[in-house]
């Protein structure tokens, strides 16, 4: 089970620019956290940084280590490399956390890759019209990226993590974003949730090995999202039958590749906590989830918490959420449906667009750690927000 009880996440480069001492006197002293999340390998990104060096910073894809001599041996997919990666800054992390006692847990972006996209086409999602036009988002289901991901995950236990905190281990969605989108079509949830689900061949066969008429639901889907391509209105939310009995197929491949990176991790001697984004997807841009809870929805991406927990000694959620009480909710929720065994963590922003001051802080923590809920908290994210915003957390932790 569970031993860590709080983390921030940070990205190295908050550790390059403020000194991985200062940093860890910060989270593990005046805050009160007993573990330092950082980013191991990360994903194109522009990002403010109020109290970086640069105050905007922009990110590339890539792993922040040189990658191990043997594992990517014979593979296909190999991870971009960070500059400065063969500086070897996460072992310093590790000296140094290690040194106070801490726990480090390496944050990892398995499937969000726009680098590796662009460069092997084929190992991307394909939508219902045959497009493939989510460079960043590889499929799950494809050989060649399901290799890749268990080496990455081997590579980042290796550098001694504590765990492994495994992000975009999943399908991604058609509204995740690319640069300079443009889209002058009313797309409802049903056109988008559409235009995001993977057609490519491994998918199809997947589907049909397991008695699902994969031709049908493409052609359900193409037609569904046509209408709205050809000028129609938007449909009311309702999943066609041979594209739901697609969908449900999905939950298979993203469980068994799960099981997969969880069993390379654990060799290493390590653990793996696999991420769960829904709570991103329902509440990323406001804090202001609607509907169903994250949980009865995680098959959005493929993801089945129950099937997976199963698979996976640890297991987060975001609670992107503005309402201690849907956190309480949201938390509760996924804890009911987690296997035993299986740890939770719950992730809260510090600060905008859900957290205004400590107090609500300390009540979204109370609300996400009361019994029979989360078993730690991570805070979202120490290079993001300006450090007024992280003082919140030791009040929040103190009063939990």
């Amino acid at each position: 089970m569970e031993t860590s009880t709080a983390s921030t996440y940070a990205f190295v480069e908050d550790l390059r620019a403020e000194g991985v001492s200062s940093v860890l006197d910060r989270v593990l002293g005046t805050y009160g956290c007993d573990t330092l999340t950082v980013a191991a390998a990360y994903h194109r990104a522009r990002d403010v940084t109020p109290h970086g060096p640069a105050r905007v910073t922009l990110r590339h894809d890539g792993a922040h280590f040189v990658p191990p001599a043997g594992l990517f041996d014979g593979l296909r997919l190999t991870p971009p490399v960070q500059a400065g990666a063969e500086e070897e800054p996460l072992r310093e992390v590790r000296r140094q956390t290690a040194e106070r006692g801490a726990a480090l847990h390496g944050w990892t972006v398995f499937l969000h890759n726009t680098t590796l996209g662009l460069a092997h086409p084929d190992v991307t999602q394909e939508n219902c019209f045959g497009d493939r036009a989510a460079p960043a988002d590889l499929c799950p289901a494809h050989p060649d990226v399901r290799a890749y991901a268990v080496a990455l995950a081997r590579s980042v236990a290796r550098l001694g993590m504590d765990a492994v905190v495994a992000e975009s281990l999943h399908y991604g969605t058609f509204g995740h974003g690319y640069h300079h989108e443009r889209s002058f079509v009313p797309l409802g949830p049903l056109e988008d949730f559409l235009l995001g689900l993977c057609f490519c061949p491994h998918c199809v066969r997947h589907a049909e090995s397991a008695g699902v008429d994969a031709g049908a639901a493409r052609a359900e889907a193409a037609r569904a999202a046509g209408r709205v391509l050809d000028g129609g209105d938007p449909r009311p939310w309702e999943l066609p039958e041979p594209v739901a009995a697609y969908v449900r197929t999905r939950t298979g491949t993203v469980t068994s590749l799960a099981a997969a990176v969880a069993e390379a991790v654990a060799a290493e001697g390590s653990r793996l906590v696999f991420l769960d984004l829904t709570g991103a997807i329902k509440g990323y841009a406001d804090g202001l989830p609607t509907g169903p809870l994250a949980v009865d929805e995680a098959w959005r991406t493929g993801v089945d918490p129950a099937a997976v927990s199963a698979v996976v000694p640890g297991y987060a959620m975001l609670a992107y959420a503005r309402d201690p009480e849907r956190i309480a909710a949201d938390t509760a929720a996924y804890r009911s449906a987690l296997a035993d065994g299986c740890s939770l963590r719950a992730v809260l922003r510090p600060g905008v667009p859900d957290t205004g001051s400590a107090a609500q802080l300390a009540a979204k923590t109370a609300a996400a750690t009361a019994p029979g809920r989360a078993d730690a908290v991570d805070f979202y994210h120490y290079g993001l927000v300006p450090h007024p915003v992280l003082d919140r957390i030791p009040v929040a932790l103190k009063e939990r």
